[in-house]
């Protein structure tokens, strides 16, 4: 069966601090929401390409989410250099900008996997609905991160055997965060191989529940 979507999209985008980011797109034919996804710690090899951000952009425009990831600052074509977290922020922000300029209307979702995760969640914006964050170290979020305090749902998704960030001690950093759901991987540990497809249907069902 041919995929419900548009081919990639090669998007250059200019953050609010002048940094250019490079960026993909895959516009679902039946859109009902639109995502930005961030991928993992660019000093551990982390980019857009990295296998569960792959999938993701991969899945959720079959079931109707515009899908839009990036290269952070000073990782593959974008320029500028690491900033630790926090100016991978303004690249998650332009990214959701665009996406908010381009397809108004739609419910947007800031995701993110790994350090990925961390930055999505320390992002936030008018039209956002809400986050989902895969196997966050939950690291190196703002003091007080969006997702913690806004009452839109937060979602994070935790192999059972997370070598960065155990499933008891990310319920025990977030159980006072509102209307926040920690979601279970089973078997998977941080890397999450052989389980990408569970993945992938958690964070649909996060985003587009039936």
């Amino acid at each position: 069966m041919a995929d419900d979507f548009d081919g990639p999209q090669a998007l250059t985008l200019t953050t609010d601090d002048g940094v250019t980011i490079d960026a993909e797109m895959i516009r679902a034919a039946d859109e009902r929401a639109a995502a930005v996804i961030c991928h993992p710690h660019p000093r551990m090899g982390g980019d857009r390409h990295n296998p569960v951000v792959d999938t993701l952009f991969r899945a959720l425009p079959r079931h109707g989410i515009t899908t839009l990831r990036l290269d952070f600052r000073g990782v593959g074509r974008s320029t500028g250099t690491y900033a630790d977290g926090i100016g991978e922020r303004h690249d998650a922000d332009a990214a959701l900008a665009y996406l908010a300029e381009h397809h108004p209307g739609l419910p947007l979702w800031s995701v993110g996997y790994s350090f990925g995760g961390d930055v999505a969640l320390s992002v936030d914006h008018p039209d956002l609905a809400g986050w989902v964050a895969v196997a966050p170290p939950l690291r190196v979020l703002a003091d007080e991160p969006p997702a913690s305090t806004s009452g839109r749902p937060t979602t994070l998704v935790v192999p059972v055997h997370d070598q960065f960030s155990p499933l008891e001690r990310t319920r025990s950093e977030t159980t006072a965060w509102a209307d926040t759901d920690v979601v279970e991987v089973p078997m998977g540990d941080h890397f999450l191989a052989g389980r990408l497809d569970v993945v992938a249907d958690l964070v649909v069902a996060a985003i587009s529940p039936a």
